[in-house]
């Protein structure tokens, strides 16, 4: 049995320590006062909640069918392993540092709520009246988890996979923690700024773009861009199935971010819907127009671009504005992903121009479609004659761009340095599955038979593709 280095063995004794303290939190009672909850909400936010969770192994089939089949098992897993780094930070630490107590506007004081202290027993969440506050932390929690799952697109196929749950612990506290402290903590600056992100435009799409773009810029190139090969996606089918999850989770994510089973939900729903619709059907003709074939992934990343974009909207806009914010979206995403190609930056899944620009035209389009008629809680945008609102929106942008990528580029250096972050040319050449993992993804196989210089044969089943198959002939 190989002997484990300390580096090894650090993670799992940290885990042990955290699981330790927490024997020692002592018990509270639950906020008893039921008068003050509306159950109808209780019970839309938590299917609102548990749709928001659906989207990270939707996310991991979405990732896992466009990369290489020797990768598939690798880029699935750095996003669902986030459901369950993420969920033990938040209760230790991070759900503190997003909505405690506010620190100067910047960060919330992590002591109010160590290991969740107050928040089974607490008062409800200010802008949360009606729900008890424990569900609008884990409802808040599946926002925190999705966000550095986002991430992995862009780092597939070359990153290791120790590095990687390093790099989830870190960007949750420094970059995640912050940006939702300032947006969506009435304490926090941006959101006092008046700087408006219904459902994390900001806080999980940008920020994750900017880190998927500093970390591809730290990784480099994968040996087979460098080579000029092509990389056929592994399952088209698992795009497809990851699209339909995510779009269904989208539904919780935008009109959850509600906060009440009200009719601001069902505009938020309705717009979801609408951009994501209208987005997906964009980049499908938009390719088409120039003279390619209707994709299938096209259509897919499409509808995805425009989840993303009507995000920080979906409670602000109206439902017909909502077909322009996922279409202006497609071209401008769908121009950037091409552009992107003709570089040297790998960005394996685009991740930047799909979740980092397609976040930036979702907050410039709130700053020119949000309306006071659907939403009396914000404000109205451009269109309406408020150009102070609009330029609000563009410095909260420029803030939290310039924030999540430097510091995510930090980041990722830092690991570099004290850790491997990228894989050996020869794990990468066998691919992550088999050499993070030990673990393979069997997309299909081929039984060939072997003969030794005595004349015995046996079979063999190997896994092959269509290269394969064109040696074989």
């Amino acid at each position: 049995m190989p002997k484990s280095t300390i580096k090894e063995i650090a993670p799992f004794a940290v885990l042990i320590l955290i699981a330790a303290g927490s024997i020692f939190v002592p018990s509270a009672l639950d906020f008893a006062d039921s008068s003050t909850y509306n159950f109808a909400d209780i019970a839309w936010m938590l299917v609102a909640t548990a749709l928001v969770f659906l989207m990270t192994p939707g996310l991991a089939f979405f990732y896992g069918g466009m990369v290489h089949r020797k990768n598939v098992i690798s880029t699935m897993i750095k996003s669902v392993v986030a459901a369950g780094v993420v969920t033990v930070l938040w209760i230790f630490v991070e759900y503190g540092l997003c909505f405690g107590k506010s620190i100067g506007g910047f960060i919330g004081d992590p002591s109010s709520n160590f290991f969740f202290k107050g928040v089974n027993s607490g008062e409800p969440w200010s802008l949360a009246p009606t729900i008890p506050l424990t569900l609008f932390a884990t409802f808040q929690l599946m926002f925190a988890i999705i966000t550095p799952g986002l991430v992995v697109g862009a780092v597939a196929e070359r990153i290791r996979f120790t590095s990687y749950i390093l790099f989830i612990v870190l960007f949750s506290l420094l970059v995640y923690a912050p940006i939702a402290h300032w947006t969506w903590n009435p304490e926090g600056f941006l959101f006092k700024m008046g700087a408006l992100d219904f459902a994390g435009g900001t806080v999980v799409h940008i920020s994750a773009g900017c880190a998927a773009l500093a970390g591809a810029l730290v990784l480099k190139q994968r040996q087979v861009r460098k080579e000029h090969k092509e990389i056929p996606p592994a399952n088209i089918p698992y795009v497809l199935m990851g699209t339909g999850l995510l779009w269904f989770g989208w539904f919780g994510f935008n009109a959850g971010s509600a906060l009440s089973a009200n009719s601001l939900a069902v505009s938020a729903f309705a717009t979801t819907n609408t951009a994501a619709a209208a987005a997906g059907l964009t980049w499908m003709l938009f390719d088409v127009a120039k003279g390619r074939k209707p994709s299938v992934v096209g259509f897919c990343v499409g509808a995805v671009v425009g989840l993303v974009a009507i995000t920080p909207a979906a409670g602000f806009v109206a439902i017909p504005q909502s077909i322009f914010i996922g279409f202006i979206a497609a071209i401008i995403s769908s121009t950037a992903v091409q552009m992107r190609a003709k570089t040297r930056l790998d960005d394996t899944l685009d991740v930047f121009p799909c979740h980092g620009l397609g976040g930036m035209v979702g907050m410039l389009m709130t700053g020119i479609f949000a309306t006071k008629t659907v939403n009396g809680a914000g404000s109205d945008g451009l269109l309406y004659g408020n150009a102070a609102f609009f330029f609000t929106q563009v410095k909260a942008l420029v803030i939290v761009v310039a924030y999540s990528f430097t510091v995510s580029f930090l980041i990722f250096k830092f690991i570099n340095f004290i850790l491997p972050l990228r894989v050996s040319a020869e794990d990468e050449l066998l691919g992550l599955d088999a050499t993070q993992h030990n673990e393979k993804y069997f997309q299909g196989s081929l039984v060939v038979q072997t003969t030794n210089g005595n004349g015995n044969g046996h079979s063999e089943e190997i896994l092959v593709d269509a290269e394969d198959i064109q040696r074989v002939k």
